[in-house]
């Protein structure tokens, strides 16, 4: 299996699981997008930690 193929499958799989099960795509969506804004929440905190 190629990368080609495993790029498609992998959106396949996506497609599905965001039609077969629509809440549990947007909880993971969800939880996704916090754990992003968590992390540069934390980066944020550390660079405003460091001395000039």
């Amino acid at each position: 299996m190629n990368k080609k193929h495993l790029k498609v499958a992998s959106i396949a799989f996506v497609a599905w699981y965001v039609i077969s099960r629509p809440e549990g795509a947007a909880h993971l969506f969800n939880n996704a997008l916090s754990g992003l804004g968590t992390a540069a929440e934390s980066l944020s905190q550390f660079m405003s930690a460091i001395p000039n």
